[in-house]
Formats: C-alpha cells, structure tokens, sequence
C-alpha cells in the first residue's frame, strides 16, 4: 500500500478563497489556544486548517445545525491515479466508512493518493500567492474532479519521530499538562535530607529570629561561596571595600587582613559577617537592617550563628527568600514549567543530557572473549600484538604479576585486569609501597576520552565498545535531582511518567481529597484535561504504554492510534479523516474499544475513511468498498459497495472470506518438529515476571497476547539479542534473564520486523533483495553495452556515468515546504527515468533498465523466466504476496507490512540450512484474507525444511494454523507478563485462560481439521 505524507489539515471546498477564512465547527468549546496546540502538534502546521468555530467562524457556512444543507455524499468521478481504473465513487458523508480489497487492489491509491492530495492541493491553494511562491506547486492527482470534500486530516501508520527526545507524553502533550501543574502546585523536599523545603519572607524571618533567639546573642551570616575552591584574594578585597570587617570561613570567624586568601586547592565556604547583636524586641529597626542586608549580599539567603550554643545548636541557622532545606542551607530556583522538561537545560540531567541512558564503555565490550589472550587480540580495541607502546605498557604491569601477553585473559587476577583497564593513579605509582612506578590511564579511561574526539573516524571506532546504559544520576527519569524532588501525593514527575497509562489514570482518580485547598484551587483546570487525554488514550486500547515512552519504540499501529486520540481530543467537527489500518498490532479484544472511539468521531459529526482488512471493523462499518478484483494491473475496480450486509451478499472474494465460504484451513496432521527445544529461564526484562520460555524447533509457533502483555519484551528485547549476540556478537543487550539452553541446536537467527527498507526514495525492492545487481550484470552483458564499453557500473543510479545528473538518478526531485512535508515532483530532465539517453539505449528483450525498475513484480516473473539467478529472487517476491509492486517502488511510500515481506522474500531466496531460527513481527499487517493464505503457505514451507519460525501475532487466522502457541497475559503492563498458556491452538482454546483463548476457540468451530 502507497502511503502519503504526515497528519496535514486540509482545507477543501471547491471554493478557495472561502476554505481559507472558514473552518470547522468544535462540539464543546475549549479553548482556542489548546486546540491550536494540539492541531498544530498533529500536523506540523500553523493553525490555518480546520479550527474552533468561535475562534474563525463556520467552516463553508455550516454548522451542526445546517448540516443537513450539506452534500450527503463525497463523489470523486474518473479516479485513475497509480492502477485505478477511471474508478466513479459515490462515498457517505457523516459515516464509518471502510475501504477493503486484496493487498495492492487501490485501497490507498482511492484514499490516499486521490482524495487525501486532492484535500491537501487545495489547502495549498487557499494560501497566498506569494507564500505559494515559497511552497511550490502540487500537483493535481489524476481525477477528473471531486465534489462534497471536507478539510482532511490523513492519520497513518508511519512513527511519528526518530527523535530520542520525543515521547508518549510530548506527543501528547500529557505530559506538558503535568509540567504546569508540577511547577505551580507541587511540594519541594530536599534531596540532601528529604525535608520539605520552605520559603521565608523579610518580616517571617525577623519575626522567627525574636522568637526563638530572643536575649541570646546572634551573629548575621551572608553566604558568598559555597562549596567552592580558590584562593579569593579579590573577594576579600571587595568585602573590605563594602566596610564589612570580619568574614566567617570554614566555620571559623576571621578578621579582614590586607591580601588574605585561603588555599586554593581545598574546597571553602565563606560567609561576611553583617552584624553581631543581641536580640530584642526593642532593636527589631537593627535586626530588619541587618537581616535585608545579609539577603541583598547573600543574593535571597542568610544565616545566622548563636556562638555561646553548643553540641547540636552550634550549627548555623539558613533562611532564605527561595525554596531552601532550613538544615543544610540548599536552595531551589522558583519552579517553572522548564524545570521538569528534559528538554530545557533548566530541567535536563546534566550527566544524560535530558536522554535517560549514557553511552558507556563497559569491561565486557572490551574484552568479549576472557579466554584470548592480550597478544592474541583479547582486548579488542587494541587488537592482535604489534610492537607499539601500549603493549610494552602492558607487557611491564604483567610482569610485576609474572604474567606475560600471552596469558589468556581469564587466569589474570582481577586485581591486575582491574589495572589494565581502569589505570594506575600517580599516588599509587608514587607510594613506596606498591610494586607499580609507573602511572597508567588505562584502556577504558582512554577510550572514554577519545569519545569526545574532534574525528568522526575516532568516534566511529569507539562506538562499537560503548553500550546504552540507564543514566547512574537521574536513574532514567531524565531530570535533574532538584525536578526530581518536587512531589503531589508523594510521588515525583518521573514516576508518574513511567507509570503505565491505566495506573496513571487511577492514580489521578480522587486526586482532589489528597491535596491541600490551596493545590485544588489552582489544579483544577489542569486535572480536568490532563484527565481526559489519558482517557482517549484508554479509549484506543493504548492502556498499557507510559508517558516515558520513546516514540522510536512505538509500533506503526500504536503511533497512529495516540494521533487518532489527540484527533478525539480536539473535537473537531466536519472533517474527512482517512486512516491506514488502525487495527495494526491490535489484539480482538481491544479492536471493541478502537471500533468505538471511531464511531465517536462519526458521531460528533465527521466523516471517517479506513483502509482495513479487519473483520469486526469492516462489519461495523456503515458503509464498505470493496476494491478488487486483484492485486496491481488485476485491481482498480469498486467490485462491491454498500453497507456491510449487502458486501456479504456481492460474492466478491472479501465476501466469501466474511460470510465463510473461504478460510484459511489448517493443516491435517501438526508437525512433530525436532523434538527438542531452546530454553530461556528467568527473563524479567519489563514486565515479566520471571518467566521461562521453551520454544520447539522445526515448528511454526505463534506467540499472543493482549497489546503490551509482554511479547515484544520476551522476544525482541530478550531471546532476538541473545541469539543475535551468540551468532554474531551483536552489541545490543538483552533484558535480565537468567539462563538459555539449547542454542547449539540452532545455527543462525534472522528477524524480519517492519522497520523500513530504506528512509530516501532511492532505497527499492529491487536494490533491497539484492536482484538489481544481477540485473545489472545481465545489462552489462548486452552486445551493445560491450560495444559501447559500458559495465554494470553504467546501469547504477547511484554513481555517476549512466545516471541523470539533474536528479542524481533519484528520478525526483524534491522540493522543501518549509513548515509542510517535502514534496517530491518527477525530474524535468529524465521525466522520471533516473537514466541519461545514451544508457536507455541499451536494451535487453526490448525494455530499457528503466522499463525493468517500472514492471511489476508479477510481469518480471515471466520476463525474466530464462534467468534463473534473476527469476529465484523475484519469484520469492511474487510468493509472499508482493507480486503487485514494481521492482524500482521507492521504499518510502512502503507500508510497514510490504516493507517486511520484502524482507521475508529476501531470507527466503537465500539457501537455507534447515536449523535457521526466523523471528516476525505481525507479518500479516496490511494483508487481505487471501493474501494471509499465501503468506501461511509461505511460512509453512519454511517450518517443512526443517527451520524454527517464530511468529508474534494477533491474526487469529495465521495463529490458528500454527503447530505450537505461546499465549503471554493475562493482561498488558504490569497486570501481564506471564505465559498463561501454551501447547497446540486447540490447546490453548480449551485452557479457558487469558482472552487469546475465546477468540481463538471461536475461530477452530470453522476449521475441519481442529481437533477439538
């Protein structure tokens, strides 16, 4: 499926002029401002897209109540964009609609690339024409014209950032709701002794020192360095100069002498005596001078002294106009929003930088085999023996040990590796007592040095020997120790930020009987709203995420459905929202909860488009286009269209897989696999608690469980990088775990997940599986080509040569929107054919290189029948289902599931070896039921040879042909994280246990083959 560009508003009606002052009508007026935020947070836009009614007006005259003068209908006419064939539509205005179809039918190219750049060409239009002079032009996609479009908002499946910095609560703005309601209601305690801290004004401090020092005799400190070294020559100068006579330094009271200065290399505190007295009542004028003195010179603190107190009492006294620990004299700034934002150096750890994790060189990484030898390359960085100087360094502290370079690692003292890595100080080099003379920094404190380096070369190569730890300072919270010590109820903003979305919620639930009146009063407002994102949230099956999520971590379904609950949020009324499988990564149970928070944004008055495979969404719909009848040059047709009732009678393909007719049947008899299995005992990464996983070999196994169980955890966070380290000395970490047996049964592992093929539109099926190459050479072959003294080289667009110079082979060019997505025209030069003339001259059975890049998957198969090195890799394509695809598909314009079977079809045109273990992310995502069936036959195949495939799915039609399933609940977050389940699907279906069960039992009454 082709995708477009990120979330963009889009003004529509065939009128410009009028979209561009009119905008949308709001259901429940908020406030301007914070709808403004979160539409511009969406779509990285300015506000000038749909928008509150009180606030522009109604959008092209209309309001709820004049609905009904609306067009009932969104009627496109002569569609034919990508392999839509003149397709006429008549699409309801106001409803759920779905758009379903075999995988590469024209779903998207309908949704996508027609209607949605039609609503975003004529946003673009509504603007000036010199700020169009700025944007470039967009082109009208291929339709003859569309009529009743609405403002569009494009919600896909695509991550919203790669940014380390951006997280659930910063994308949802949660979190900046929290920063404010931290920063004007939170406690602050002192992280020195966890007493709250308290501020004091001028006439509360007086009034404190008559009270408690009434007739003793006290002395007015004003602190002036804390903590610090230095000799403060010129300091004392200044003093004296302000008429002050004494200082009191290090606790001890001095007189002012001409030149004093203390020791430089120790570490001071210094405090001017602003007055000696006795309190009374009566010299309160003196005290009130004395005490605003020391606070102007102290910059808001003081001290004062009671020099006749003893034992306890003798310690000073601290007052301060801030926040301040009356023990220890810390002092806090005024908390502001900034001060808990990881992003503002105001806020931010300064050991992390506000990341959470250090990048850190650990003894492991340095020496990953202890049974080597430092000649023989045991300390990696240093690699094998040469003679350099830091192997005669290390030679001479061995031989104080009598040991040599040849001694393998693992018989050295501790003492002595602790040497070679973290050096010898110069005190010790220095004492007499040690048989070490020489100091030595050590490999890791050097290689910690160089990562600083100036060089790119240099920071590469330490790079490999660094590893992501959690930040020793902040803990992982990302804030400095003062943010952190701010707390409501008891708990700081980091720990509300960890905590899982539904505890989160409950936690705020009855928040108002645990704070003060005071803390109501401002609180109010805020809970209110940061209350009611967490709940669109909840809506979205989204329960098991955590404000501190890194949005690099989140599935394509999960960052598209956090957009659909900013969208719920907004209330935005009369908008066309179009949606990429919402479903994705979605377990049945929680499909209920999503199918709801859709018809709600029906309900309030929008139009809703979703392109989707999924059962219960498409019977939910009010209205279905079924697109078909195949994939690429075979689909581009509305095959069916109606509500989801009349679907189910059109008997088009998608109907018989609805009604039953079609399904997936499971297999006769289940694999008896290997008999043996890989054991992974104490994994306790996340939320696992502590469980132990057996996988049989030379089966297919499908691991389920609800959304945030624990799958991903057990597999990708903890099995994938153990094998993936054991095989190939990966450098990832797994989470804790305690022991695995049975790797020596395995001989390699490959991960298929859904992570692009390639970020730049050079990146395509063809480049990615490795079949251009042999293109290529076949190209490079030709008669004329040898004539013309043409390689292989020739053929590339990524070199010079062959290639045209104006779009560097890319076949675009790409235009920047300044604040709107780059948007990417064909080259002026080549027309889009990525080659220069001379080089499409060559040909081979007729077609140029750039006619090959533009054929299909399907076309290239019989084209190419007589090549056997060409037709195995392409042949795999066409297997997995992708046979729709062109070869030269630019990779970004990929969905998440296509970029994944290309990945698959790419092992499996490799030669196997029959222990390979194979692990896959939900490789059914964006696959039609008859699509799922080629994909099963597929993976089979794979288990037949002998080979482990593991898959982690919620489609119960690839689950229910599994021979062996792990179910991983009972729920998400901390309530899962246990394998409630496991044995054959029909096992798992009678066990009753974890919500997999029901479904899948549901699911076998079909299939003639269960043994139930």
């Amino acid at each position: 499926m082709a995708k477009k560009s990120t979330a963009t508003p889009v003004a529509s009606a065939p009128k410009a002029k009028a979209a561009a002052l009119k905008a949308p009508t709001k259901k429940v007026a908020t406030q301007a401002a914070e709808t403004a935020a979160t539409v511009r947070d969406m779509t990285e836009l300015p506000a000038a897209g749909p928008t509150t009614a009180h606030t522009h007006g109604q959008l092209n005259g209309h309001s709820p109540a004049s609905q009904h003068l609306e067009a009932p209908f969104i009627e496109v006419y002569g569609a034919r964009e990508h392999n839509l064939k003149n397709v006429s539509v008549k699409i309801p205005r106001n409803r759920l609609v779905v758009f379903t179809g075999i995988s590469g039918s024209g779903k998207s190219s309908l949704a996508f690339d027609t209607i949605y750049a039609e609503g975003q060409r004529r946003y673009m239009e509504t603007f000036s024409a010199y700020a169009r002079s700025f944007m470039g032009g967009l082109e009208r996609p291929d339709v003859d014209k569309i009529e009743g479009l609405s403002p569009v908002i494009s919600i896909e499946q695509k991550t919203t950032s790669r940014n380390p910095r951006s997280t659930v609560g910063t994308i949802t703005e949660i979190y900046d709701f929290l920063r404010l309601l931290y920063a004007r209601t939170a406690e602050a305690f002192s992280y020195a002794t966890g007493k709250k801290m308290i501020r004091q004004s001028d006439d509360q401090i007086i009034n404190y020192i008559l009270r408690y020092f009434d007739g003793k005799k006290l002395v007015v400190l004003a602190p002036v360095v804390k903590g610090r070294k230095g000799h403060y020559r010129e300091d004392f100068q200044k003093i004296a100069k302000l008429g002050f006579t004494k200082v009191r330094v290090d606790g001890e009271i001095l007189d002012i002498t001409p030149k004093m200065q203390v020791d430089r290399y120790k570490i001071h505190d210094i405090e001017i005596v602003i007055d000696r007295l006795l309190v009374k009542e009566e010299d309160r004028f003196r005290l009130s001078g004395s005490v605003q003195n020391a606070l102007v010179h102290g910059k808001g603190t003081m001290l004062v002294l009671d020099p006749d107190a003893k034992g306890e009492k003798d310690k000073p006294q601290f007052f301060s106009r801030f926040l301040m620990d009356p023990t220890t004299g810390i002092a806090y700034d005024d908390p502001a929003p900034n001060t808990f934002s990881f992003n503002s150096p105001y806020g931010a750890c300064p050991t992390c930088n506000g990341l959470g994790e250090v990048q850190e060189i650990t003894e492991d990484s340095v020496m990953p085999d202890r049974k080597l030898s430092i000649s023989r390359g045991g300390i990696a960085p240093l690699g094998e023996y040469r003679d350099i100087w830091i192997f005669q360094q290390l030679q001479l502290i061995l031989k104080k040990q009598k040991a040599t370079l040849n001694t393998p690692l693992e018989k050295l003292p501790e003492d002595v590796l602790k040497r070679l890595l973290h050096g010898i100080t110069e005190d010790e080099a220095d004492d007499s007592k040690s048989q070490y003379t020489e100091a030595f920094e050590g490999i890791i404190p050097f290689l910690r040095r160089q990562m600083d380096s100036e060089s790119d070369n240099i920071r590469e190569w330490i790079a490999q020997y660094a590893q992501a730890q959690t930040c020793p300072e902040c803990s992982g919270y990302r804030l400095k120790k003062e943010s952190l010590h701010f707390k409501m109820d008891g708990k700081n903003i980091g720990e509300l930020s960890v905590m899982d979305l539904n505890d989160l919620a409950g936690w705020f639930e009855g928040l108002e009987s645990r704070l003060t009146d005071r803390q109501n009063v401002i609180a109010r407002e805020l809970l209110k709203e940061i209350r009611k994102r967490i709940g669109f949230l909840l809506e979205v099956g989204l329960d098991y995420l955590n404000l501190h999520r890194p949005v690099r971590t989140l599935s394509g379904g999960e960052s598209q459905r956090i957009r659909l609950a900013t969208q719920i949020g907004t209330q935005l009324v009369g908008v066309l929202y179009i949606m990429d499988e919402p479903s994705i990564g979605l377990h049945q149970r929680d499909n209920e909860r999503l199918i709801k928070a859709l018809q709600h944004l029906r309900d309030i008055g929008n139009s809703v488009i979703v392109v989707e495979h999924d059962k219960d969404m498409i019977l939910h719909a009010d209205h279905v286009l079924d697109i078909g009848p195949g994939a690429g040059i075979h689909g581009g047709q509305i095959v069916a269209s109606g509500t989801p009732q009349e679907i189910l009678n059109s008997g088009s393909l998608t109907s018989q897989y609805l009604s039953g007719q079609k399904h997936i049947e499971m297999r006769k008899k289940k694999r008896k696999g290997e008999g043996a299995e890989l054991v992974l005992k104490g994994a306790k990464g996340n939320n696992l608690k502590n469980v132990t996983l057996k996988v049989p070999l030379g089966k297919l196994v499908a691991v389920t469980g609800v959304s945030g169980s624990g799958k991903s955890t057990l597999i990708h966070d903890t099995l994938y990088p153990i094998l993936n380290q054991y095989f190939f000395n990966a450098k990832r970490e797994p989470l804790a775990y305690s022991s695995i047996e049975g790797l020596d049964l395995v001989d390699k592992v490959i991960e298929v997940d859904q992570s692009p093929i390639g970020r730049t539109p050079r990146s395509n099926p063809a480049t990615y599986t490795g079949v251009f190459t042999e293109i290529r050479q076949l190209f490079g072959e030709m008669a004329e080509a040898k004539i013309r003294g043409y390689g292989p080289g020739r053929f590339s667009f990524n070199v010079k040569g062959g290639r045209c110079e104006t779009c560097e082979g890319a076949g675009i060019r790409t235009i920047e929107m300044n604040f709107l997505p780059d948007v990417h025209v064909p080259c002026e030069t080549c027309k889009g054919r990525r080659y220069n003339r001379e080089t499409l001259e060559v040909r081979f059975k007729g077609k140029s290189i750039t006619d090959i890049l533009d054929m299909t998957v399907e076309k290239a198969v019989e084209f190419f029948e007589y090549q056997p090195r060409i037709l195995r890799k392409i042949k795999t394509l066409n297997d997995v289902g992708l046979g729709y695809l062109t070869l030269g598909q630019q990779a970004t314009t990929l969905s998440g599931g296509e970029a994944q079977r290309v990945k698959l079809a790419t092992e499996l045109s490799k030669k196997d070896t029959g222990k390979t273990f194979y692990i896959l992310d939900e490789p059914t995502t964006g696959l039609h039921f008859e699509d799922i069936n080629h994909l099963a036959d597929v993976l089979q195949k794979l288990a037949d040879k002998g080979n482990t495939v593991l898959i982690i799915e919620h489609n119960l039609d690839l689950i229910k042909v599994a021979d062996h399933v792990i179910d991983i609940g009972p729920e998400g977050g901390a309530a899962g994280g246990m394998i409630v389940a496991q044995g054959t699907p029909e096992q798992v279906a009678k066990s009753d246990k974890g919500h997999t069960a029901r479904f899948l039992a549901e699911e076998l009454k079909v299939s003639k083959y269960a043994e139930v």
